[in-house]
């Protein structure tokens, strides 16, 4: 991996979201900017965290802590696109456990794998808030509600156009 900076742009980016907070908080700024960082490198490397850190005048384990916590940080390197299903009962309960089984099969991955191609990633999410119309897995900010066999197939297909 070559150094780990933020172009210039996005430096100038990252000093403004600190600008908007008082002094001595700029932790504040945490999830915005690794926000950034992970749109920039497409996940948060051990390297990349410890660029966010110094950026921040935090130590890295405060980085740590709040990129594991969410799961919409990647810690592994991730294929170009990550599905997040949801694993919570009312999904489990409205045929989830055969669809997200279906989605494995069809892309020949587990949990935490991503295709061969690099192109798919698949990750287990607590819950993506769409209780009402599961089964339901996230593809950045889309959702895919209702999902059926055939409606993964269909996803799946387009995506890998």
């Amino acid at each position: 991996m070559s150094k780990i900076v933020f172009p210039a742009e996005t430096l100038e980016l990252v000093k403004k979201i600190i600008a908007r907070y008082p002094d001595g908080k700029q932790k504040s700024a945490l999830l915005p900017i690794l926000h950034l960082a992970q749109a920039e490198w497409k996940w948060c490397s051990p390297e990349v965290m410890d660029y966010v850190a110094s950026l921040l005048s935090i130590s890295p384990i405060e980085v740590y802590e709040v990129a594991s916590f969410y799961t919409m940080f990647h810690l592994e390197p991730v294929g170009e696109h990550v599905i997040e299903y949801c694993r919570t009962g009312p999904c489990c309960l409205m045929g989830g456990v055969e669809v997200y089984d279906h989605l494995k099969k069809r892309l020949k991955i587990n949990t935490g794998e991503t295709t061969k191609d690099g192109k798919f990633t698949i990750k287990e999410v607590e819950c993506l808030a769409a209780c009402g119309w599961g089964p339901v897995f996230q593809i950045r900010e889309k959702y895919y509600m209702h999902l059926t066999k055939e409606k993964v197939d269909e996803i799946i297909d387009e995506l890998s156009k």
